[in-house]
């Protein structure tokens, strides 16, 4: 889904409130699987992991700033610190 052009809430609403659904489903996918990941020895991919999701999430929080979406903006910005501290939990950096 693309941010629409225009001016309209509705639309701009729909788009970071999807953004966001498929912003904690992949945290959650990440928290959930980061132990497994790193008993297997796949520290590396955890990383990779955690840093793709800290550029996805701040470029949304980023871009709900642009358009005024305060309160996506908070949401996104507490999914990054919890993604920060999960890779220090784990110490993938």
């Amino acid at each position: 889904m693309t941010l629409p052009d225009s001016d309209d809430p509705r639309a701009t609403f729909d788009y970071f409130s999807n953004e966001y659904a498929q912003a904690l489903q992949a945290f959650q996918a990440i928290e959930n699987q980061a132990s497994t990941l790193m008993l297997m020895g796949y520290s590396d991919d955890l990383r990779q992991f955690i840093e793709q999701f800290l550029e996805m999430a701040s470029s949304a929080r980023e871009l709900a700033i642009e358009k005024g979406e305060t309160h996506f903006a908070e949401w996104f910005g507490e999914l990054v610190e919890k993604a920060e501290s999960l890779r220090s939990a784990f110490g993938v950096r």
